[in-house]
């Protein structure tokens, strides 16, 4: 492609050669160069990559693109912008020839929910008969073929290339999570959203390599606001006005609050045959009694956002009811059947903010005891061990502390650390390293009544130790067990 149409979306300026150039492709990985490609040079938290322009330039590179000031003397041609990331975004667009605009376009951001609520979607949209894309935290799903993703919003030129797949598989909507990390980096510039969801706000990803405070946090969501058509707003989070600051959308509420375009109302919390669920009313842009089998209040949300959406584009309040009637999300409060007598759910939960509002779900349905599984990441944290440990000792019966994914740690001593925030809240707990034995253990000691919970490795299907990835599944460990004996309750 000539580097003219590459930049045609792009403020720059030309320090050498020239733009007739032809360009085989977009490079930011100073690795992948071969010859003839355009070298973007990213300014990285760990590697600044306008030092890679002499071995770039050997390599072949034809164009080198800086947002620095630099000395190139070989023969190649230099693009000076503002920003290369934002370059990166408009010349990958262009050189997948814009292939977000062929599609309809749903971007959710929030704190909690966007998975969920991007599977909800997902499942309204095909049971309309419509072929869709999902991008986010579980990896990218094209027309239901899985392609995994190294970020919840992959970077642009991947990105770009995902929704070029999507717009050849046929897809007509794609429903993506734009994190607010994907937002401040600018990996969705350029593109400009039909319809940006905000689902809520609350503190997580703040550190040095993240967001330096809840405001930039809050800020960098703000922006979806800026780059879509609709904005579909949770009024109930007290963060709403904030995070529609500056914003250019026409505007649609949900929630329970008064004056919301969509309402609920009289929500009802479901426990019966080894399941739970949720049923509530909606009024406004649609009428309707709704019942969902992912369990807690925050499933009326995402429920709402599903509803909301749906609106917008068409879809027939009968093919919408029926989805969220039908709906499962590998890893998000996902009930896997053991009993009619009690629960076994799998959740992705992994900090306090998603654990503690886990176990508040759970606390609503009034189980007999709540049992939590679990162990943390090792190389991460103390302070979100210490903090697991005190919210699961505070809010459950029983902590059964046993293998996450232990990394480089030994897996007893990252259980020491949970046990000091068990200590300030007197939590009960027995210690069974080994994952497997501590599921058998579980439901060999499950009563009538109780809500045993799998909590950290949700959809992940690996365990890493000692830089292995070993494969490893919380279903199949628990489809086998059940496979070989019957329980008796205790």
């Amino acid at each position: 492609m000539q580097l003219r149409n590459l930049l045609e979306q792009v403020d720059y300026q030309l320090l050498k050669g020239n733009l007739d150039v032809s360009v085989t492709d977009i490079i930011y990985d100073s690795r992948k160069v071969k010859e003839g490609v355009a070298f973007l040079c990213i300014s990285g938290t760990a590697v600044d990559a306008h030092g890679f322009i002499p071995d770039v330039i050997a390599k072949g590179a034809s164009v080198i693109v800086v947002e620095k000031t630099v000395d190139v003397e070989a023969d190649v041609t230099v693009i000076k912008v503002d920003s290369t990331r934002k370059a990166l975004a408009l010349m990958s667009a262009a050189l997948f020839d814009y292939p977000a605009k062929k599609m309809v376009t749903i971007g959710l951001t929030g704190t909690k929910g966007k998975t969920t609520t991007t599977y909800m979607i997902q499942k309204m949209l095909e049971e309309a008969g419509k072929k869709v894309g999902v991008i986010g935290t579980i990896g990218a799903v094209i027309n239901g073929e899985k392609v995994k993703t190294e970020n919840t919003t992959p970077e642009s030129y991947e990105l770009h290339s995902l929704f070029s797949k999507m717009v050849e598989a046929g897809c007509e909507y794609v429903v993506m999570e734009v994190s607010s990390q994907g937002l401040k980096m600018d990996r969705v510039a350029g593109i400009e959203f039909d319809y940006g969801v905000f689902t809520n706000f609350s503190a997580d990803h703040i550190g040095p390599t993240e967001h330096a405070s809840m405001e930039e946090y809050l800020y960098c969501k703000s922006l979806l606001f800026k780059q879509c058509k609709v904005g579909i707003i949770n009024k109930d989070d007290a963060n709403y006005v904030g995070v529609l600051a500056g914003h250019t959308c026409e505007v649609q509420t949900f929630g329970f609050s008064e004056g919301c375009d969509l309402r609920a109302s009289n929500i009802d919390f479901l426990m019966m045959h080894g399941h739970l669920g949720i049923t509530f009313d909606v009024e406004g842009k649609l009428d309707a009694h709704v019942e969902t089998n992912i369990p807690g209040r925050f499933s009326s949300y995402n429920s709402m956002v599903a509803l909301m959406v749906g609106v917008n584009i068409g879809l027939s309040k009968e093919v919408m009811l029926d989805a969220l009637a039908n709906i499962t999300v590998r890893g998000r409060a996902e009930i896997v059947k053991v009993s009619d007598e009690f629960i076994v759910m799998i959740d992705y939960a992994h900090n306090a903010v998603s654990v503690e509002s886990l176990l508040s779900t759970v606390s609503e349905y009034n189980p007999k005891r709540i049992i939590c599984v679990y162990g943390c990441g090792g190389n991460r944290s103390k302070l979100r061990r210490y903090d697991m440990g005190e919210l699961c000792g505070k809010m459950a019966d029983l902590s059964i502390l046993t293998c996450d994914n232990p990394r480089d740690e030994e897996v007893a001593d990252i259980n020491e650390d949970i046990k000091v925030g068990l200590a300030r809240s007197n939590g009960k707990y027995i210690e069974i390293e080994d994952r497997t034995e501590a599921i058998h253990y579980v439901l060999d000691h499950a009563k009538p009544g109780d809500i045993i919970i799998l909590i950290g490795k949700g959809h992940e299907e690996y365990q890493e130790i000692k830089g292995v990835k070993h494969h490893y599944s919380e279903r199949e460990v628990i489809e086998e067990y059940v496979n070989s004996r019957t329980f008796a309750m205790r």
